[in-house]
């Protein structure tokens, strides 16, 4: 009697211990699978997030946001793509092949500094990225067009960046 007490609950015991594990591992599966979609779910967060700060960080300081700009044009009868253009032509048609770009203050140390990224900040002023291939800045520029659309640029402000 005693001997089939302890068969039975060791196989009680046994039984037990198949039902918690078999528990124990749908419950596991279940949080896993909870957890890998909560983290899906947070970097679709974090990525959209992103995009958002960087859409309006990027269109913060931009002639084609401006609204204030973009009438200053309209009433002069321009077109704020043709000004785009035309300003990006002024600035980097200035880069020569032998010599710095008369807008940058600076002497290239690793050859002729040259304009290679232009922004329009408004309709008065642009920002722009030079570099010599190794040594890099960016100026400050103010423009105006007359009524024959010509562009005639001032440069403003320079900066360049240490090397590091």
């Amino acid at each position: 009697m005693r001997k089939s007490f302890l068969m039975y609950l060791f196989v009680f015991t046994a039984l037990l211990a198949v039902v918690f594990y078999m528990n124990g591992s749908k419950v596991l599966a279940a949080k896993e699978k909870e957890i890998a979609h909560l983290q899906k779910e947070l970097e679709e967060q974090k990525a959209n997030a992103e995009a958002l700060t960087n859409h309006s960080q990027e269109s913060a300081f931009s002639l084609v946001s401006n609204e204030e700009a973009l009438s200053y044009l309209e009433e002069r009868g321009l077109e704020p793509q043709k000004v785009i253009s035309r300003v990006e032509e002024a600035l980097i048609s200035r880069n020569a092949a032998d010599a710095d770009n008369d807008l940058i203050p600076y002497e290239g140390m690793n050859g002729p500094f040259r304009i290679n990224k232009v922004k329009l900040l408004n309709h008065k002023w642009a920002i722009a990225s030079f570099t010599d291939g190794l040594y890099w800045g960016d100026l400050f520029v103010s423009f105006e067009i007359d009524e024959a659309g010509t562009v005639e640029v001032f440069s403003e402000k320079a900066v360049l960046y240490p090397k590091n």
